[in-house]
Formats: C-alpha cells, structure tokens, sequence
C-alpha cells in the first residue's frame, strides 16, 4: 500500500514539474512576441491604434470593406470643422430646414420644414444624437446640396489615403432602391478619427450624455453608451442598421495618450460597447508613462565659462519630461546633451545655453532647455587680458 501511494505522489510531482515548465515556456514566447495577444470579439472587423503616433495596436480585417451606417457621418462632421477653420462658415450660422431634411427617417431630431438653427445646435444633434435630418440640413447649408456634399466626402476621403472608402450619402442610411451603400473599412475609419481628435469641439460634444434641444422640447441622447461609464471617452460615433451590425468608433484620452478602437458588425449594440470598452483598456494598459527629465537635474558635466572669474558652470533642466512607450521597450528611450562648449560671460541665472534631447529610438520626441543656476558677471578688462597667459 506504502509503494502504491508513493508512485501516485511521484507520478503527480513529474506531471507538476512538467506543466511549470511548459506554462513557464509559453508564457515566456508570448512576452517575447512584443505585443500581447489579443483575442477576437464579436465583430466583423476591428482597430485599435495610438491616436497620438498611428501605431496599429491590434487588428482584424482592417481593410475589408463594411457598410459603416452611421459613421458616415463622421467625415460630415470633419468637413464641418475644417470650414469652421479657414472661418468660410460660422457656428453661429443660422440654417432654415429644408422640406427634403425634414422627411429624412432614423434616428433624428424630428426638424420641421421652415425651422431655424444654428449650426452648433445641428453639430451636436449629429455628433451627440446622430440624427440624419442635422446632417442634411448641414450639408446643404456647406455645400448647396447633399449631392456636392457626397462629392466633397469623396474627395477628402482621397486626399486623406482612404482607399476602402466610398461614400454615396451624408448620414449613412441604408440604400433606398437603385441606390448604392456606402463602403469604408475599421482602418479607414479609425485614420479618419485622428483627423477628427484635432478639433477640441468633436470631443467637446462627443463626451456630451445628454443636453436639451429646442428649447428643452426634445432631449438630444448620446448613442455612445461609453461616454460617462468608460473612464476618459469623449467621442466618436456609433453607426447600425441591420446589414451593417453594431458599429463603433470610440476614443479616449488618459495622462496624454489617446486611443481609437473601431469594431465593425458586432451583433447587438451591448456587445459593441463591450468590446470597444475591451480594446481601448487593453491599449491604455499596453502603455508605460516614464519620466526621462526631471526639473533641476544637471545636465551634463561643468560647462566651461570664458570671460570670468568662475571657470565652469553646470547646466541644469528646465521642466520636466515624461512620455509614453509601450511596456517593454523603455530602453528605447535615450537623451543627449546639445550644449554650448564654452559660455562665454556674462552668464545670466535662468537664461537658456543648450537644451536636453529626448530621443524614441531614432525618432526626437522633446527638448527641454538646459538653464544656468547662477549668475556669472564678466570679469573686469584687465583680469581677462592677464588670464589669456595664464
């Protein structure tokens, strides 16, 4: 009975000894693969990338070509803001609906034929409320018509390299009969969302859950139901109907470091949310805030000083400096000094005389100023004339 369990004991050590090490090797591949690996949801397809430098974090079918729905209207609203900067529109424009916006269906802000708003009051009912009537009016207020407003759609989309997209309407309905669908795919879309981020007001009513509309008659509702529960969100758009699925482009910002997730064709509008909730924590979590300067350190070693009495001088940073870099690669971070050899006197307490550069691989990412300490006065005529033969 003693030899029995004693081979049981030792038959359960070697198969426990065994699974360590491989554990052990897995774990140890996947850590050496760089990123992690991310598991497929339920989507079609999806992105998710460094809003801040366009690095592609994660992906799946990224160039397939999908029915976007809804956010079609994204690239409205980029025309929108785009002519909002070279000032040709105004937010404070006023815009009578006409009889063709007040008949568009979906989800809306039910405008009446005749009514007047201003352009930010039909900004946010699109962003906030993705209502199709707000987009019709708008576009035909930019451009004259919906149809020159599908055509400028176009072709800012081709200005901006995004090849899988095709756009034939402003609100991203789907094709009435003898209509065609418009096409974009998770890249595209999420390059056409760090072109949006740029604008302070597409986040500013992007992060909006709900705000009154005329006058309080109706109550404009964030179809983004991770502005207010997902730490950090303020944007972008949601897009369904149901050859398209449930769609999102979602973006957040944490301690300077944007994300933009795409998920395209999810199956039910909670899983869509889930799973851009998933992609951006995975992305935020991915990232490692390191600081390469701190304010006051020295620079270098003493810098020499001409003109002076005092013979050297040590240079110290001017801020601090921290960046972002993925968990792993912080020895990618470098700095250098780029200083002057000699300061030549007098040198001034708090006056720049070189500068700290912050490297990313071979890539400048900062500079921080490289200050002097103290004061140095020039020496008198006579003391510099002697010191030359000393």
């Amino acid at each position: 009975m003693k030899r029995k369990v004693s081979g049981v004991l030792f038959f359960f050590y070697v198969w426990t000894v065994l699974f360590y090490f491989c554990f052990s090797a897995v774990s140890f591949a996947a850590d050496e693969g760089g990123l992690p690996q991310i598991q497929d949801g339920d989507y079609t397809s999806a992105i998710l990338i460094n809003a801040n430098t366009g690095e592609v974090l994660y992906e799946k079918n990224i160039h397939d070509q999908h029915e976007p729905a809804s956010m079609v209207k994204m690239m409205l609203m980029l025309l929108v803001m785009e002519k909002l900067k070279d000032h040709s529109i105004s937010l404070s424009d006023q815009i009578t609906v006409s009889a063709k916006a007040s008949k568009i269906g979906g989800s809306q802000a039910y405008l009446k034929q005749g009514e007047v708003f201003s352009l930010e009051d039909l900004m946010k009912a699109i962003v906030i409320h993705s209502a199709n009537d707000a987009s019709v009016a708008v576009a035909e207020h930019i451009l004259g018509s919906t149809e020159g407003c599908v055509d400028l759609m176009n072709r800012r989309a081709h200005e901006l390299g995004l090849k899988d997209t095709d756009y034939h309407s402003v609100d991203g309905l789907p094709p009435s009969k003898g209509e065609k669908p418009d096409f974009s795919s998770a890249y595209d879309l999420a390059m056409l969302g760090r072109e949006l981020v740029k604008y302070p007001k597409i986040l500013e009513w992007g992060s909006i859950q709900s705000t009154p509309f005329r006058d309080g008659k109706f109550i404009l509702v964030n179809t983004n139901k991770l502005i207010g529960s997902f730490p950090g969100a303020d944007g972008l758009k949601t897009g369904y109907y149901r050859a398209a699925g449930f769609c999102l482009t979602a973006t957040a910002s944490r301690d300077g470091l944007r994300m933009i997730s795409v998920v395209v064709g999810a199956k039910t509008n909670k899983n869509r949310m889930r799973e851009s909730a998933r992609l951006l924590s995975i992305g935020f979590n991915m990232y490692k805030k390191v600081q390469v300067v701190r304010k006051g350190e020295a620079v270098s070693s003493e810098v020499s000083v001409s003109g002076a009495k005092v013979k050297s001088t040590v240079l110290v940073a001017a801020d601090d400096f921290s960046t972002l870099v993925l968990r792993g690669s912080e020895s990618s971070l470098t700095k250098s000094v780029d200083v002057q050899s000699v300061i030549e006197a007098p040198v001034v307490k708090g006056n720049p005389y070189g500068a700290i550069i912050v490297k990313n691989g071979e890539k400048e990412i900062g500079r921080v100023q490289a200050l002097s300490q103290e004061d140095i006065p020039r020496a008198n005529f006579f003391y510099r004339l002697i010191s030359r033969f000393l």
